[in-house]
């Protein structure tokens, strides 16, 4: 778990950022101009930064030089913006940048970016620190690098219990996680009934698996994350669920 800044003047992407790396395990701090960002910084170190570069009160670039003249420039910084040139990429690396993200920011990128500025910023301060050497990452920090430990957890332990069955009824086991476990599903049921079933099943299967990151179970499932949200309120998925399993 890392303490991330985001410095974005438009609200949607400072909601948008702060819900993907929420769902990642980090705690979030948003600022919406460089005089926030200033306060947030002064009240306590960061262990990454993503920072806006075209703000209305002072772009991105200045304050970033701010940060390096004065000393403060101790965490990684990933630039963002939809329209910087080259020449503005090229400056922000050069005082001190660790990344650039070019707007719209994917998912991919951002959460490569993100898992790449930790493990850096993870690895200065060990070096800084003398307990390792420059760039060397130890076995203590791979959380701080984005390694999401999965949950050992079935559709059972993900509270999809079996139906009791009835008089008459048909089940098919479905293999889990756990060899040792299994799923079942009534075949005498309604077809809608019965895909609802298996749907919400799947579902929290996913989410124990991926400790409840949203994230993770919108690529697992190839759902767009909105859609993905729609269809477990649908099925009554509690989303807090995988993330106590995975505790």
């Amino acid at each position: 778990m890392a303490n991330i800044l985001v410095v974005d003047d438009e609200l949607g992407i400072r909601d948008l950022l702060s819900e993907i790396l929420n769902d990642e395990g980090h705690n979030v701090e948003l600022a919406e101009n460089a005089a926030q960002a200033r306060t947030a910084r002064a009240a306590g170190a960061f262990d990454l930064v993503l920072l806006d570069i075209w703000m209305p009160d002072t772009d991105g670039v200045s304050l970033l030089k701010e940060w390096a003249t004065g000393g403060l420039l101790t965490m990684p910084v990933i630039m963002m913006s939809g329209h910087a040139t080259i020449d503005t990429a090229v400056e922000a690396t050069r005082i001190g940048a660790q990344a650039f993200l070019e707007k719209p920011i994917t998912l991919q990128k951002l959460l490569k970016a993100v898992e790449q500025g930790l493990i850096r910023g993870a690895g200065r301060r060990l070096s800084d620190s003398g307990a390792a050497p420059a760039g060397t990452v130890p076995a203590a920090v791979p959380a701080l690098a984005g390694i999401h430990h999965l949950a050992d957890a079935s559709l059972h332990a993900a509270g999809a219990a079996p139906h009791e069955a009835g008089h008459g009824a048909h089940a098919v086991p479905l293999a889990s996680a756990a060899p040792s476990t299994c799923q079942s599903f009534e075949l005498d049921r309604p077809l809608r009934e019965a895909r609802d079933g298996f749907e919400k099943a799947y579902f929290e299967f996913h989410l124990a698996q991926e400790g409840g990151s949203m994230t993770r179970v919108a690529e697992k499932t190839g759902l767009e994350r909105t859609h993905l949200y729609r269809k477990l309120r649908q099925l009554g998925v509690d989303l807090g669920r995988g993330k106590r399993n995975a505790l």
